[in-house]
């Protein structure tokens, strides 16, 4: 939508993966679900209780046994009351009787032996109770009860009221019964009654419509091609529509009323990421209609139901805030879940443990995208933080990407399926050609439509398209853990004429083959030489005319792999000006920052300040030791020139912070014309910058900020009331805290801590405490508790020397209740 330790590359096939001993729970094979009866078509009629928060239903499931005779069928089924479970016989239901195992799944005795040449419908009137339901979710999707009602009361001001669902991974029952598998799949009716003045959203298409005499509507929805039940979807609520299309299909966006006017600049893209995806596979989109829809309070980021889309608010923003986002701000994810719709829907994992070939192909579509509409340096840059992402990951190393044995099936959705997965399928792209590559995914895709896909089905289309065996690929990368950390040196013998590279897998476990690009440049020519690393350690001579002025290795920038190159800073400063890719580049400013007395370094810094990629604009911006005179006096001019004219908010804006660190009062002209600027981030480094020089004129300028702000700038007016306010402050200061999402709360914690901390009204100091108590128990599951118990704990101690007892009883309630969070 976001464990095993191989010790040899050669030691899998199929899975026969070694589990490791300390945890039991890893002992355990995940295959994939046994079929004794296949789901074919599911039929449901529901209605909502919104002071309750139940739904009421009546389904119509029909299955038909897979291939053994059977007379029984098991539903999940997840907190409901089961009033009725019958088979329909010629349009009349036949009780059946049924047992109901812990709330979790329903065992129920058909009427008769039935084979795999007939089906039978089975009819259930329920009450889901999802706010009954106790269910962990995972880092990826918080909670697992399905079906939420948000703001059903209309109580919270501001709020919408909103009904949506949350299917994966298997949360799907607990809303409808099902066989709620990934390896299952059926086609769907869903008819929803609803107040009238809301809208409604499913999978496929709306075919009818019908007003009701009490003030209601009834919507029903049919998707005619099967698809998964965790992929089932629904939405109600206020929703304006945009309709947009691709060739003759309906392309829509539901937004909440304020941020119509903006969703064409939201998701106007997507029919042409439609028809890039499309073109790009051979396969076009599928679906009868594609529809994104933006909800409250979401669990996850996205979730890619099938031909309906349903998205958090992160990617709800209004024209000043689309100003300064960037690819990764909501458009990467709005490609990534459409990519889902083949590769996830068209053709489904068929079990949690094969989850890479939902998730690693959603990631990968993210770079291809980024490369098509922005350039490849956007898409190297989006690729080599998702590397980084990875190799950050604790314990990701020891993880198998295809993982037969795990904890939970919660626990795949991680730094493994996602960014090493997508980094991998570039890794293959890149060898075996994009021709190759597309047309595996081409066969792919057609061998599986409608089905369940594995990796091994992956395996034999690109080996099919390719000519090539692939087994020692998909071995090492899929069915194997870690990556190489990879040692480069060179040697060059002026005697010999010979240039020597030496290369050193120093990683525990399995060692990787590695293909790879060697340029060697030199004499104003790059030769490029295709080499193979196929030993932990391993050394390439060339015989050259002389010494080369670069030999660039891993070329193309593509491995997988925490890497230590050992060039020289003259052979930075040659790579920057002469190798193409970003990373090329990246790694010479990197290596100029390390040491900034070098005028070789100097020389790289000052011209990637012009870098052709606003991304590395910013990089060298913020690498800049603006304390050394020589760097300062070469980069202010041109920083100058940058905060004034560059055509993208962000460089600006990294431009003005770094000249405000500088604190010369000749910039404040500069800064105030800034603050007039439509960017919100321009704004935020400009009120950041003239706060450095007039903390007086800050305040005052941000209060006439208060009305309209947003990110960086709200961030600005925030860590200025909580430096330099008081209690009149503090009302700004807890709403933009509480209406902040995870992320920018974590970035803001400590400043509303030392504010709490400070106000003189103890009500104040009071909500302040709320505050970080409900954030340090939703931090728990990112590790973070502990930093708010820190937080917690300096505010008891300022508010104990002002004797606020209220307050330090109120901070002890709090301590205790983050500690004792689960």
């Amino acid at each position: 939508m976001l464990s095993c330790v191989l010790t040899t590359a050669m030691a899998t096939a199929y899975g026969q993966q070694t589990p490791p001993a300390e945890n039991p729970a890893l002992k355990i094979y995940r295959a994939v679900p046994t079929k004794i009866n296949d789901l074919v078509h599911t039929k449901l009629d529901v209605r909502f209780d919104y002071k309750k928060r139940y739904l009421y239903g009546k389904e119509w499931v029909t299955l038909k046994p897979h291939f053994y005779p059977t007379d029984s069928l098991r539903l999940d089924a997840k907190g409901m009351d089961l009033k009725n479970i019958s088979v329909v016989k010629n349009g009349k239901n036949v009780p059946l009787k049924f047992t109901y195992q812990d709330s979790l799944s329903v065992a129920i005795k058909l009427d008769k032996v039935y084979h795999n040449n007939e089906s039978y419908t089975i009819y259930i009137d329920y009450t889901a109770k999802p706010n009954e339901l106790k269910e962990k979710g995972s880092a990826a999707i918080n909670d697992a009860k399905g079906l939420y009602f948000i703001n059903p009361d209309g109580t919270e001001k501001d709020k919408p009221t909103q009904i949506w669902t949350q299917g994966e991974t298997e949360s799907s029952s607990a809303w409808f019964p099902a066989i709620d598998k990934p390896s299952q799949k059926t086609t769907e009716e869903i008819t929803m009654t609803v107040p009238a003045k809301y809208v409604t959203l499913s999978n496929g298409k709306l075919t009818a419509q019908k007003t009701n005499a009490d003030g209601t509507r009834t919507d029903t929805w049919k998707q005619d091609l099967p698809h998964s039940p965790y992929l089932f979807m629904m939405a109600v609520g206020d929703f304006k529509i945009y309709k947009d299309k691709w060739k003759d299909k309906e392309v829509s966006y539901y937004l909440e009323p304020k941020y119509a006017p903006y969703a064409k600049e939201i998701f106007g893209f997507t029919p042409e990421a439609i028809d890039f995806y499309s073109k790009t596979l051979g396969v076009d989109f599928p679906w009868v209609k594609y529809s994104q829809i933006v909800v409250r309070d979401y669990v996850s980021g996205a979730m890619e139901n099938t031909s309906a889309t349903l998205h958090g608010d992160y990617v709800q923003a209004t024209h000043r805030e689309l100003i300064d986002a960037n690819y990764n701000n909501g458009r990467s994810t709005i490609v990534h879940e459409l990519f889902h719709q083949w590769f996830g829907d068209y053709v489904t994992a068929e079990s949690w443990s094969n989850l890479t070939v939902n998730e690693s192909f959603a990631n990968f579509s993210e770079t291809i995208w980024a490369e098509h509409k922005y350039g490849k340096d956007e898409a190297d840059a989006h690729n080599y933080a998702d590397m980084q992402s990875y190799l950050r990951s604790q314990g990701a190393s020891t993880k198998n990407l295809v993982r037969f044995y795990y904890a939970d099936k919660e626990d795949v959705f991680d730094a493994v399926t996602y960014q090493k997965g997508g980094r991998i399928l570039n890794m293959l792209r890149n060898y075996l050609g994009d021709a190759a590559f597309y047309k595996g995914l081409n066969i792919y895709l057609k061998t599986n439509a409608f089905k369940n896909g594995e990796a091994q089905q992956l395996r034999l289309a690109f080996e099919e398209a390719s000519g090539q065996d692939l087994n020692w690929y998909f071995n090492q990368w899929y069915y194997g853990a870690g990556h190489p950390i990879l040692n480069i040196s060179y040697k060059w013998d002026e005697a010999t004429k010979t240039e020597t590279v030496y290369l050193k897998q120093t990683q525990d476990g399995q060692t990787f083959k590695l293909p790879m690009a060697i340029d060697i440049y030199q004499g104003g020519k790059k030769v490029r030489h295709k080499e193979w690393m196929n030993d932990k350690v391993d050394s390439i001579s060339y015989q050259l005319a002389g010494k080369p002025d670069l030999v660039n290795v891993d070329a193309d920038k593509i491995l997988l792999t925490k890497k230590t190159d050992a060039k020289t800073i003259d052979e930075f400063l040659f790579q920057y000006f002469n190798a193409p890719n970003y990373l090329d580049r990246f790694e010479a400013i990197d290596a100029a920052a390390a040491d900034q007395t070098r005028p070789q370094a100097q020389k790289i810094l000052i011209a990637a300040l012009k870098d052709k990629y606003y991304g590395l604009r910013i990089k060298t911006i913020r690498a800049l030791n603006l304390t050394k005179d020589d760097v300062r006096n070469a980069a202010q001019p041109i920083l100058i020139s940058l905060a004034q004219t560059d055509n993208n908010t962000l460089v600006r804006a990294a431009a003005i912070t770094a000249l405000g660190k500088l604190k010369a009062s000749g910039n404040m002209t500069l800064f105030t014309q800034a603050m007039s600027s439509e960017s919100y981030a321009v704004q935020g480094a400009a009120l950041n910058a003239i706060a450095q020089l007039d903390a007086a004129k800050a305040l005052s300028l941000a209060k006439g900020l208060e009305k309209d702000n947003k990110g960086a700038l709200t961030t600005a007016i925030t860590n200025l009331y909580t430096a330099n306010g008081n209690d009149a402050e503090w009302p700004f200061v807890y709403h933009a805290f509480t209406e902040a999402g995870i992320q920018e709360k974590f970035n803001t914690l400590k400043n509303f801590a030392d504010m709490t901390a400070k106000v003189n009204k103890p009500e104040y100091a009071q909500q302040g405490i709320d505050q970080l108590k409900e954030a340090g128990i939703k931090f728990k599951v990112y590790g973070a508790a502990p930093f708010v118990v820190t937080q917690l704990e300096g505010i008891k101690a300022s508010r104990t020397a002002i004797k606020d007892d209220a307050s330090v009883k109120a901070a002890d309630e709090a301590i205790k209740a983050v500690n004792d969070a689960k």
